[in-house]
């Protein structure tokens, strides 16, 4: 019954408290309240068994009810319709370039370090629900799997698909990834604009110079983080392909990242560079960019107040009526 209503002013039920002083003021004086006759005898008198001098303390009982009623009403309840609308002011148009070459299969993470990119990632784009994001894919050239969209389920769909293979050609081409992210941001009407390149080597194949692609990223407005992704010393790595069971053959190799490529990129576009050496060091990257990068949203509230007090001011005046009426017509010989 009181399921969604508030009182503005609780303070007034304080005065409710009254009510058991009057209980006990009634109590104490009610003797007082009928007129005493001392007799000798009741031989000469007929008993009645008249029910309505009993009733009379049901006037009383009346009045306190009439009274915690308007004290109720004083507290205020009301019930609260809430409305909320929520505004984007401020989009931001992102863009993964994500290392798909044979040695994203190296076993430094689990289960291998593009699985666990993936994994990394799908949760990134899941927490960025207002923002438009897209997916390009390099080893020694690159491609956009997905352009820029709002639709998230295309996206983690896509994400899922990304695997190794030997459609394009094998290498790392860090130039080329970050140049073709550009392209695909170039255009965006978004105040704010990321890549996120990540890679776990050192720029080998490709035709585009990685400072000119980041030179190109700072004349469009395009901020770059970069991550280095692979184990500090060895790392158990592919090497070969089995010609018999076409499996990856693996052994335990240097990892060789260009990190003062990767900084340099980062700083000249404003961004910064983190190197993940495990899962755990992964899934810390992509939050703190996901903090560093903030949506600013805009929320708007609307309150709907609905004032619940006027029934109980009305059943309380009814209560007092009735308390008159029964006071000055059936109870009149006995109040």
């Amino acid at each position: 019954m009181l399921e969604g209503i508030e009182f503005v002013n609780k303070e007034f039920f304080w005065v409710l408290l009254v009510l058991p002083l009057a209980i006990l003021w009634y109590v104490a004086k009610r003797n007082k309240q009928t007129s005493e006759l001392k007799i000798s005898s009741l031989q000469g008198f007929k008993t009645t068994t008249s029910w309505l001098p009993k009733l009379r303390h049901g006037l009383f009982i009346l009045r306190l009810l009439a009274i915690a009623l308007l004290i109720t009403a004083l507290a205020r309840p009301q019930t609260v319709d809430v409305s909320t609308k929520t505004k984007t002011t401020r989009g931001i148009d992102i863009v993964m370039a994500i290392d798909v070459s044979g040695s994203m299969l190296a076993k430094d993470l689990s289960p291998n370090r593009l699985e666990a990119l993936k994994d990394v990632a799908a949760n990134f784009i899941k927490g960025r629900p207002n923002d438009r994001i897209g997916l390009v894919e390099y080893a020694g050239e690159s491609y956009t799997k997905t352009p820029i969209t709002s639709d998230k389920a295309i996206v983690l769909r896509s994400l899922r698909s990304i695997k190794y293979n030997n459609v394009i050609e094998d290498g790392t081409a860090i130039g080329m990834g970050l140049a073709t992210a550009v392209n695909r941001l170039k255009d965006s009407k978004a105040k704010s604009k990321v890549i996120i390149l990540l890679t776990d080597g050192v720029n080998n194949s490709g035709f585009i110079d990685p400072k000119i692609a980041s030179e190109l990223a700072v004349e469009y407005g395009i901020k770059t983080y970069t991550i280095g992704i692979g184990t500090n010393g060895m790392a158990l790595s592919p090497v070969a392909i089995d010609p018999r069971t076409g499996d990856f053959q693996y052994r335990r190799i240097q990892v060789e990242i260009d990190e003062a490529l990767l900084k340099e990129i980062a700083d000249v576009t404003g961004g910064k560079y983190f190197r993940a050496t495990n899962n755990k060091k992964l899934e810390d990257i992509y939050k703190e960019i996901n903090k560093l990068e903030k949506t600013d949203i805009e929320e708007f509230k609307f309150y709907n107040y609905e004032e619940k007090y006027r029934p109980l001011v009305l059943l309380a005046g009814a209560l007092l009526l009735f308390e008159f009426l029964l006071r000055f017509s059936i109870f009149r010989s006995f109040v």
